[in-house]
């Protein structure tokens, strides 16, 4: 009996997947509840279970293929048939080292007889020999469509099953093996003039001479990935939908800094988690939305939300490309909660762990580019939000403090908004509250 492995319900709003990998081939054994292939989603990977112990039997879906809920991606056989006769063909010969050596001299004998009637009962034989051979149901209708003889091709699968892969090997093979026999015929035709025409191939040896021109030019092609298409046209849209403008400040770290360094260790043993910078970005960011709510609306239509609760985008790079975890209700956590939601969400992130809960909603985003070494850059809003900021790398540069030069550490702060509902105005004194609540952390806890 086969079962079917299907495209589970994906979450809310999503409707269509890629198959992203195979977990597991045609041939290889699977148990109930074990991953079998995994999904690419708009914003999560998700593992599709096996519902029932056996054998892959077939592939109906390829890697790259873009699939709907519902849909049959495979199959698997439950009643074990294929496992069977894989293991039948590895115990089969596993008696005859066992044999008796007194006896060993009769089974030597007894294989000639039927070798000689091989020849002479071939279809019979040829069927038996195709039961005896495990080979997948999709090998053997490839073998059979390519004229390919099953006892001819070693299987790489378990317990030497052979895959479809194997018998395309083997095709390939067959029609290289064509040439030597067009030789023989070569060579009595070599005694006419008809044999000339064979300085053609002399004239197709440029053909060779320009592929070492093209090994010095490598190129490689890789299937862009499911989120990383829906980040690319995400990004095209907000560019293209919003009026999107960019204000930038600079801000002096000092005072959180030395905040950190005065309290890290204390609060460390106390929470258990570091005390980062993130924390401090997010409570300041919070008091300036609420000091300028139209930062934390979206457009509807003709109809602009202010939203006065506080979900923010916390911007981390994972290897498949940038997803946006959401710490909600962010206004009612402390410090520490912030560190431990936030290092979490980004834990997970880079471990392909998150859920479409954690990714969906936000009403503010904040990108870290400085982790990476970024001075300045401008962010590109995370729709339909209409503001992000944008932190950047902390930098010793010399500014001037009460008319004295010094060196401080600074960091260049980015704000991209929409034009259509925030003004220019609005949106420099966002900036500057943000610079005016980090510069004197105290305001954080009454702002905050």
């Amino acid at each position: 009996m086969a079962v079917e492995i299907k495209v589970p319900a994906l979450g809310e709003s999503i409707v269509e997947a890629t198959v992203g990998k195979w977990l597991k081939r045609e041939g290889d054994s699977v148990n109930a509840g074990e991953p079998v292939v995994e999904l690419e989603t708009d914003k999560v990977n998700i593992e599709v279970m096996a519902e029932g112990s056996g054998v892959i039997e077939s592939i109906v879906k390829n890697e790259g293929e873009n699939v709907s809920i519902g849909d049959t991606i495979g199959t698997i056989s439950v009643n074990g048939s294929a496992a069977a006769s894989a293991s039948q063909g590895q115990n089969q010969p596993t008696p005859a080292p066992q044999a008796e050596p007194a006896e060993a001299a009769e089974p030597t004998t007894a294989p000639t007889q039927p070798e000689t009637e091989d020849r002479e009962t071939a279809p019979s034989q040829q069927q038996a020999d195709d039961r005896a051979t495990p080979a997948s149901p999709v090998a053997k209708k490839m073998a059979a469509d390519q004229g390919v003889d099953l006892r001819d091709v070693t299987g790489s699968g378990p317990g030497g099953r052979i895959t479809k892969d194997d018998v395309a090997a083997r095709g390939q093979g067959g029609q290289t093996s064509q040439p030597p026999v067009a030789k023989p015929q070569q060579q009595p035709a070599a005694t006419q003039p008809a044999a000339q025409p064979q300085p053609a191939p002399a004239k197709a040896a440029p053909k060779p001479a320009a592929a070492p021109a093209a090994s010095d030019r490598p190129e490689e092609r890789v299937r862009m990935s499911r989120r990383r298409q829906t980040i690319a046209q995400r990004l095209v849209e907000a560019q293209q939908t919003a009026a999107m403008l960019t204000t930038f400040n600079e801000v002096d770290m000092t005072a959180v800094m030395e905040i950190r360094k005065r309290r890290k260790d204390a609060f460390k043993e106390r929470h258990g988690v570091g005390l980062g910078f993130m924390s401090f970005f997010t409570k300041a960011v919070i008091g300036a939305l609420k000091a300028f709510p139209y930062l934390n609306a979206e457009i509807q239509g003709d109809e602009i939300v202010v939203k006065r609760y506080y979900d923010i985008g916390i911007a981390v790079g994972a290897e498949e490309g940038l997803v946006v975890p959401v710490v909600r209700n962010a206004d009612r956590k402390s410090f520490a909660q912030l560190e431990r939601e936030i290092v979490d969400l980004a834990t997970r992130a880079r471990e392909a762990k998150l859920t479409l809960s954690d990714l969906q909603g936000g009403t503010f985003t904040i990108t870290n580019g400085g982790v990476f070494g970024s001075l300045m850059s401008t962010p590109i809003l995370n729709t339909p939000q209409v503001g992000i900021l944008g932190m950047h790398k902390i930098q010793e540069r010399p500014v001037a403090v009460n008319g004295q030069i010094e060196i401080r550490p600074m960091m260049y702060l980015a704000l991209s908004y929409d034009h259509r509902i925030v003004d220019g105005s609005e949106a420099v004194r966002f900036l500057v509250r943000i610079k005016e609540l980090l510069e004197d952390p105290e305001n954080l806890l009454l702002e905050g």
